[in-house]
Parts: structure tokens; sequence; C-alpha cells
């Protein structure tokens, strides 16, 4: 009977601040009531997206205004045209829908698609040139998976290649390089967030709150990860004996661990990097020529150092290198198969907020391993190899980033 009546209480204590709460809010909505009248609140409609068809421009709209709204008229460049809009003019809240405006587009010209809404307000989005948008058939999904494989897997498996030269480093050259690859991911991870973040100021419609998506997605992120992380190492930890051959096993999982978290990481980062590929390819706003190959190839070379660093001190299987590097390349092709095909800015937005906040945790993985290297060795943290080593990481990083 006292367990019942202190549930009840437990109960009643959390409801009661929820059931004064709506109360409130039924009072403020209570029709006939004047304490919330401050006027008409305003209509927001985004055009997110403009395709380019044979003799149709289409534009994909969505409300993000605090109430419905209803598209009253559509212009191309100032040009009142006929359009269908489908399924519905009438938008809801967050509702999208399609603008099929039949019009005789040049090539290579710009174009502005404006929409204007029952209220008089117009909205509009301008492309520089107009080119013609790909269709998402199995040639298409063929070339971006191909341009993912030679941004993302060679150059990749390429960095990994360094392996053999990291096992004949001393110690201290050994802790410049594990200091190294943290300097190159801590480049990847704060330009992840500069690319959400420009994304978010000029594609994302204000009513998603672009920057506070960016933080929280981060952070989820990060410790999401972090805790996959740590199981991950608890899992591989051996507890039987406290032999040698103990001692080597705990050693070899945790670096195996340690290159699986940087590999999950670069591979989150590589998705990112080919929605951008894969978005831009679809609006022709880049051209996908040798050069950004060849300045792409060089940049991610230094992930697959990265992915090998904390093995150098092992003997890890080819395969097992071979599939570390899988992990961190083939996301490039996820990546530029959704850009290419389902264009979203909030989605885009989304993915390089969750590389930023999984190339976060591996810094900190790569951070704490460095420390126990740094203590079995007697040396402070903060040597002088770790701090070279973290400074010319990301110079490095930004001085290959100008060639992309």
């Amino acid at each position: 009977m006292t367990t019942t009546i202190t549930n009840a209480k437990l109960a009643a204590s959390a409801l009661i601040p929820i059931v004064i709460l709506a109360g409130m809010i039924a009072f403020l909505l209570w029709p006939g009531n004047t304490v919330l009248n401050f006027g008409a609140p305003l209509p927001d409609v985004t055009v997110e997206r403009i395709e380019f068809a044979s003799k149709l421009i289409i534009a994909h709209v969505r409300n993000t205004g605090p109430q419905a709204a209803e598209i009253a008229q559509v212009d191309v460049n100032d040009r009142i045209v006929p359009a269908a809009v489908e399924p519905s003019k009438d938008l809801a809240r967050f509702g999208e829908a399609r603008v099929v405006i039949p019009f005789e587009w040049v090539e290579g010209k710009p174009y502005e698609v404006g929409v204007t809404t029952s209220d008089g307000v117009r909205f509009a989005k301008a492309v520089p040139a107009a080119i013609l948008t790909p269709a998402p058939d199995a040639g298409q999904a063929s070339l971006l998976a191909l341009l993912g494989t030679y941004v993302g897997i060679i150059p990749v498996m390429i960095g990994l290649l360094w392996l053999p030269f990291l096992k004949r480093l001393s110690a201290g050259k050994y802790l410049f390089f594990l200091s190294f690859t943290a300097g190159l991911l801590l480049f990847l991870g704060i330009d992840a967030l500069v690319e959400a973040n420009e994304l978010a100021t000029k594609s994302v419609a204000g009513a998603f709150h672009g920057q506070a998506l960016i933080a929280t997605v981060t952070v989820v992120s990060f410790v999401a990860l972090l805790y996959a992380s740590e199981k991950l190492v608890e899992r591989g930890k051996t507890t039987t004996t406290t032999t040698t051959t103990t001692t080597k096993a705990r050693t070899i999982t945790g670096s195996i661990a340690v290159a699986l978290m940087i590999s999950v990481g670069i591979g989150l980062h590589n998705m990112g990097e080919g929605l951008a590929i894969g978005g831009s390819m679809v609006a022709g706003e880049v051209a996908l020529g040798a050069f950004l190959i060849v300045g792409f190839t060089i940049h991610n070379t230094t992930e697959g150092l990265a992915i090998v660093a904390p093995l150098a001190r092992e003997r890890p299987k080819v395969a097992q290198l071979a599939a570390l590097g899988f992990i961190a390349g083939a996301p490039a092709i996820l990546g530029a198969w959704v850009g290419g095909f389902v264009s979203s800015p909030v989605a885009s937005v989304v993915f390089l907020a969750v590389g930023a906040g999984a190339v976060f945790q591996v810094v900190y993985a790569i951070f704490k391993y460095t420390g126990r290297q740094e203590s079995a060795g007697g040396s402070k943290f903060l040597s002088g190899p770790v701090a070279a080593g973290i400074a010319i990481g990301m110079l490095v990083m930004y001085l290959t980033s100008l060639l992309v």
C-alpha cells in the first residue's frame, strides 16, 4: 500500500507542471483572447531547388511560414507564366510542392523563379546558369559511383601504403605522426562545420534554425559515437589473465579500435563530401573535370595516413587494412547518390554535422591514445612532437584543400 501511494505521488509530481502548462497554453489560445493579438503572421515560402528538363523548369517549394499558404502566381525572370502546382497549391506548414513551368529555357543563361502567395508576398530563387538536370537513371548512378570511388576509396587506399614507413619511425617521430593525424582530422571537423554553416545560411529556411540544428546534430553524433567506441574497446579487452600475450592482445585491440573509429569518422565526413559532389553536379554549379578529381585525390590521400598511424606498432592483416579503407572511402559514393538524387538542404546540413561530430570524437580518441603512448614513455602530454604534429597536420590539410 505504501509503495502504491509513493508511486502515485511520484506520478503527480511529474504531471502537475505539465497540467499547469497545458492550462496556460489553452488560455492563451482560447477564442476571443486578445493577449496574443499582435497582427497577422507573415507567410514564408522557400524555393529549395530548381531543375531544368526538356522545355520545363521545375521548382521545389516548401512552406516554412507559421501558417498555411496558397501559391497564387508564378513568374520566371519577373514574367508571369502559367504553371502546374503538384500536388496542390495549398501548402500546410512545412508542406512541399513541385511547381512545373512550361518554358523554353536557354542553356547557360541565368534564371530567377518566383512564387507569389495569396497574401501578395513574392519569394524567389536564382540560378546563375541553366543546365539540363541529369535524370536519375542507371547511367547517372554509375557516374556518381565512379566519382565517389575516385575521390573517396582510391585516395584513402593510397594513403594506407604509408604503413611500412610509419613502422620504421622512432618513438618520438611516431608520436608526431599520431598528432599529425589528429591535426588532419581536426581540420576536417572544422571544415565540415564551416560548410554546414554556409549551406544553412544560404539554403536552409529560417524555420529550421540551421545553426542550432548543426550544433545539436554535432553534439549528438559526438556523444553517440563516443559511447559506441567505448563499448567497442570494452568488448575487445581480454579479462582472463595478465600474461604478456594478454597484454599484447589488449594493445592490438586498442589500436585497431582507434583505427576503426578513425575510418568511421572519415567515412561520415566523406559522405558529406560526396553529398556536395552529387548536389553540385545536378545543379550544374561545378565543372567536374580532371583538375577537381586530382585535387580531391591529393586532399583525401592524407586520410589514409590518419587510419594507419595508430597501427604502426602492430601487424594488421591486409584484409583488415582494406576493410578500414573501404569504410572510410565508400560513403563518398553513398553521399554522391543522395546528393544527386535526393537533394535536400536540411539533409545536407545533417550529414555534414554528423560527419563533424564523428571526426571530433575520433580526435578525442586519438588524444587519449597519444596520452597513453606518452605516459608509457614517461613524457608529458603536450610535448614538442605532439604540438608540432597537430599544427602541421592542420596546415597540410588547409594547403591541400586549396586544390579542390
